[in-house]
């Protein structure tokens, strides 16, 4: 007869480690959701924070004396915020817009602040979509 148990070579579970203290392998399935069950302004409200965050980052403002400013970056980052912001404003209300709004105008000010030679009223990042930005 043959002994139903595993020997030490193999284990009962393939790809199991012998390891007593080994993590066992995340289920990606179960952490993640599907796309189609996130709703449109959750996308719409995280991608705006990125592109708040990384123009934030460009313009130096994540921390003093940041090496990271990139003036040129910044506002193509700017530009599309304002883009987003202004055309998705009425799907996502007022509740989530007004915040991004009041980001974006600080990252505009911000941006003429930080440039040399700044843009005329008007011209600044995604000032044609917003329209002129004053302090």
């Amino acid at each position: 007869m043959t002994d139903a148990t595993p020997s030490d070579s193999t284990s009962a579970f393939p790809g199991a480690s012998d390891a007593p203290d080994a993590p066992a392998a995340p289920d990606y399935d179960e952490m993640t959701r599907d796309i189609a069950d996130v709703p449109a302004v959750e996308v719409i409200t995280t991608v705006a924070v990125h592109l708040l965050s990384a123009a934030a980052v460009n313009l130096g403002l994540d921390k003093p004396d940041s090496e990271y400013k990139d003036l040129d970056e910044a506002r193509k980052l700017i530009t599309a915020l304002a883009g987003l912001v202004t055309a998705s404003a009425t799907e996502i209300s007022s509740f989530h817009a007004a915040p991004l709004r009041d980001g974006l105008k600080s990252l505009q000010l911000a941006f003429r602040e930080a440039s040399i030679v700044p843009d005329e009223p008007g011209q600044g990042p995604g000032e044609k979509f917003t329209g002129p930005v004053y302090a």
